[in-house]
Formats: C-alpha cells, sequence, structure tokens
C-alpha cells in the first residue's frame, strides 16, 4: 500500500481549480486567504486557537511524488503542463497566524495566507482541518476546566475519538485549552503531554477479590496509586477495602500520596460518602477522582452540589465535543495582487449578512486596558494601517456605527505573527508546556463577562475607518 502523502489530503476541486489557473497564467499571480470563524462552539465567548504546530509541519513537507502524479493522470482531465509543475512543486509563500493558546474571537484572521494562487488552494483543506479540530477541542477543554475551578482535569477520551489523529491530536489540543493531563501514551511520546492512569475494572476482576486486586497494584504502583472502587460495590467494599490497603501497604512505607476512583453512580453522593470515610481513616491526603460522561455542565452542578472531587476524568464529551462538535472555520479570498503589484481587495457577498467577508489584506490590533490589563476590543485594520498607543484612539462597531469609544491609557498588540516567509518557516514553534502556560495567562486578561457560559459578553471585533469604507464601497460595486 502506498505511504500517505498528506499534500493529497486535499478537496479534489482544488486541484481542478489549480489546473485551470496555470491553464489560464493566473498561478503566478500572488493571492491573500484568511481563516476565520463565524461563531463560537457551544454559544462561548471565545475560542482558542490550536493546530499551526501541524499546519507548519504540512507545510514544510508539501510535495507530490510520482506516484501522486500518475493518480492526477490517470483521472484523465489534468494538462501534461500542470502535472511538470506539480513535480517541482513546495510552498514559497507567506503564513501569518496568531500563537497557539490565542483567544480568537469571530470573523477575525486567525491564519493568513499570501502565495501564488496555486499554493494558496492547495493548501486550504489542511489548513483547515487542522485548526479546526484543534482549535475546537482546546475551547471545549477550557470550558471544562473552568467549570472545574482548579481542579485537575484529564483526558481520557482516545477510545472514543473519532480516529487515530482525532486521538492523539485531540489530546494535544486539550493539554493546550488547560487540562493536566491525557491517558494517551501516544500523545505523551511524540508531544510530551503528561500521560497516566489508574486501571480498568478488568484488574479487579482478573483477582479473587476485590482486596486482592487493590493490594497487588498497590505493590506494584506505590507511588500515588489511585484504585477504581465501584466494581462491584463502592461503599460496602470498594472504599473500605481501598483504605485497608492503603493503611497495610502505603503507611508503612511512609507514603500518604494516594486516591480513589468513582466511575458510576451518584458521583456528587457518592464523592461526600467517600470523604467522610477517608478522612475518618485517617486518609486526609487521599484524593477522589471522578470520571463517566462528565461535561463542563456535569461538572458545574457537582461543584454546586458541593461534591468533593479533586480530579475529573473527561472522555467522550471533550474528545469529541459532543454538544457542539463542527468549528466551523472557513478559508476565503480577500485580496490579490495585480501585474503591477498593487494589492485589490476581494469580497464574498451574500443575501446571509453573516456570510459577507472582510476584505483586503489586513492585520489585528489587540488593545488592553493598562490599568487592568483587560482585553478590551481587537480591531481589524488595512495591512500598513499603524496604530499609535501612545495618542487617543476611536474604535467602533462596525455592526453599529453610533457606538464608539476612544481609547486613552491603553498598549496595542499586533495577533498575527510570521509563520512563513518566502517559503521558509521563520517561527520557532513553542514547547507545549509553553502554549499551555501561554494559554491560561492569555485566558486570565478576558473580562470574566466574556468568560461567562451562558449569554456571555460579546467581545468586540471592529473594523478600522479605513476597512470599513473599502468594505462599503466594494459592497455598494456588488449590490445585487
Amino acid at each position: 500500500m502506498k505511504k500517505e502523502n498528506l499534500a493529497m489530503l486535499c478537496d479534489f476541486y482544488e486541484f481542478t481549480m489549480s489546473n485551470g489557473y496555470f491553464k489560464y497564467d493566473f498561478y503566478k499571480r500572488k493571492v491573500y486567504f484568511d481563516v476565520f470563524y463565524r461563531k463560537v462552539p457551544d454559544n462561548g465567548g471565545f475560542a482558542i486557537a490550536a493546530g499551526l504546530e501541524q499546519v507548519i509541519v504540512y507545510i514544510k513537507e508539501l510535495h507530490f511524488d510520482d506516484d501522486d502524479i500518475a493518480y492526477f493522470r490517470s483521472k484523465g482531465i489534468f494538462d501534461e503542463e500542470f502535472l511538470d509543475y506539480l513535480k517541482d512543486f513546495r510552498f514559497t509563500g507567506d503564513i501569518w497566524a496568531v500563537p497557539e493558546g490565542t483567544p480568537v474571537f469571530p470573523n477575525e484572521p486567525i491564519l493568513t495566507v499570501r502565495a501564488p494562487a496555486i499554493e494558496a488552494q492547495i493548501i486550504e483543506t489542511y489548513v483547515l482541518l487542522s485548526l479546526n479540530h484543534q482549535t475546537l477541542i482546546a475551547t471545549k477543554a477550557n470550558r471544562i476546566v473552568r467549570a472545574a475551578q482548579g481542579r485537575a482535569v484529564l483526558e481520557f477520551g482516545s477510545r472514543r475519538a473519532q480516529g487515530e489523529s482525532g486521538a492523539v491530536l485531540g489530546a494535544r489540543a486539550a493539554y493546550i485549552g488547560g487540562c493536566a493531563g491525557t491517558a494517551c501514551t501516544l500523545t505523551d511520546e511524540l508531544y510530551g503531554v503528561p500521560a497516566g492512569g489508574t486501571m480498568a475494572h478488568s484488574w479487579v476482576q482478573m483477582f479473587d477479590s476485590e482486596y486482592e486486586a487493590f493490594r497487588a497494584y498497590c505493590e506494584l504502583y506505590p507511588d500515588n496509586p489511585t484504585l477504581l472502587v465501584d466494581t462491584y460495590n463502592t461503599l460496602r467494599s470498594g472504599i473500605p477495602n481501598a483504605i485497608k490497603v492503603f493503611k497495610e501497604v502505603l503507611l508503612p512505607q511512609g507514603r500518604t500520596k494516594c486516591a480513589i476512583r468513582l466511575d458510576s453512580g451518584d458521583i456528587s453522593y457518592l464523592s461526600k460518602k467517600a470523604r467522610k470515610m477517608l478522612d475518618d481513616a485517617g486518609l486526609t491526603e487521599c484524593k477522589i477522582t471522578a470520571s463517566n460522561a462528565l461535561d463542563e455542565k456535569l461538572i458545574r452542578d457537582l461543584m454546586m452540589q458541593g461534591a468533593q472531587v479533586d480530579t475529573f476524568g473527561v472522555g467522550e464529551r471533550l474528545i469529541t465535543s459532543s454538544s457542539s462538535p463542527v468549528f466551523g472555520g472557513v478559508y476565503k479570498l480577500v485580496a490579490v495582487e495585480n501585474a503591477e503589484g498593487d494589492i485589490e481587495p476581494k469580497i464574498k457577498v451574500s443575501e446571509n449578512a453573516a456570510k459577507i467577508t472582510n476584505p483586503h489584506f489586513k492585520k489585528v490590533y489587540r488593545y488592553y486596558d493598562n490599568e487592568s490589563g483587560k482585553a478590551l476590543a481587537d480591531e481589524l485594520c488595512v495591512y500598513d494601517e499603524v496604530v499609535d498607543d501612545t495618542k487617543p484612539h476611536t474604535i467602533f462597531d462596525p455592526n453599529a456605527t453610533w457606538k464608539t469609544k476612544t481609547l486613552t491609557d491603553f498598549t496595542a498588540k499586533e495577533l498575527l505573527v510570521p509563520i512563513f516567509k518566502d517559503g521558509e518557516c521563520v517561527y520557532e514553534s513553542p514547547s507545549i508546556q509553553e502554549i499551555a502556560d501561554y494559554c491560561r495567562g492569555q485566558i486570565d486578561l478576558l473580562w470574566d463577562e466574556v468568560k461567562r457560559f451562558e449569554n456571555p459578553h460579546d467581545y468586540y471585533v471592529d473594523l478600522s475607518q479605513q476597512l470599513y469604507q473599502i468594505k462599503n464601497i466594494l459592497l455598494n460595486v456588488h449590490k445585487m
């Protein structure tokens, strides 16, 4: 079987269009595409950008081999000159993107491509695949982590993920979003996301008694073992047997770190009972882990009920983002360079106002209040606009042009950073730990109102006056 080449993980029409671009001599023209999304999953206040590292690897390795060319030739619709072009294909353009872990909002570019038309077209599918999937999971993970109110959340979803990459890269994205670790060994090996685990019910069932199963496990792994206590009867046998083994095996060694896991039943009720039983036995350092089809809503309810849970293991509802399983990132043409090298803005018009695009090659500023440090708003500007944060700056809501706000004591920061320049990577990807730490810090810069689960405050993503005027001119040109 042929080794897969991710260059071929591409919608077929990208190649038919590219063949046309080549035939009509458009392929040398530089074009600009933006990646953005329109709606936050779960009706939340923001998303968390993730998946850039995989895009970088993909771009670096982008090529077509002899088998790929033979495949295209077998279709009987591609010009030989175009196939010759693909033999030496590589990406030669520029890419800007927001760093992974950055909170991002609807309708603002999270990645921008400037490249010859064919190159920009062919990378669309994989760029969207990578950013959409990992941004979705990082966003969901962060909701769950915030619901846990400081308790650790572990990603347990591999066996319910949608395929191998869904499991591995989903666990990576979950760590960016705030999870403390994963059950996925391969994600640890490849990306350094801490992997760990406890035991399954099958371990307990393999022994003649629950007590023997627990004792054997603690003897094998005396350094902070976690025992699954609900195989038979949580309160009558599971927790009492765990207490007995902890006292017999761990305490004589001077070890006090241990945990139990609840995987069924009424987690709130059982965790309170377990906490009392453990404390009465003198095992005050013993932690309680809970799992079983959890998500942010269930965890929030458990916290409101006073559940005595120290760690949450979250699986299927995290790794698939089951309540909102699609991140609707899109890849839209926003400008084309003419023969003289001038940038001509382009717009997509629709009867559905939400689908009208913001044209032109852009930069994105995020404005921070100097007193509180909090993010105030984002502004989309034309690529050559410069915001001077030493002077008052007026922003306005493009959906309500009468609504303006003048910023005085603020700091302006560009969100998009260079990733590729003339086909060469100019960006050093941070470690996964650095990305997770950065994400946590950026979330702290958002107002609590933006982070609400229900009816979050709309964070404003505004257009500069210049960009707003350009958009209106184009809309008038293309009146329906």
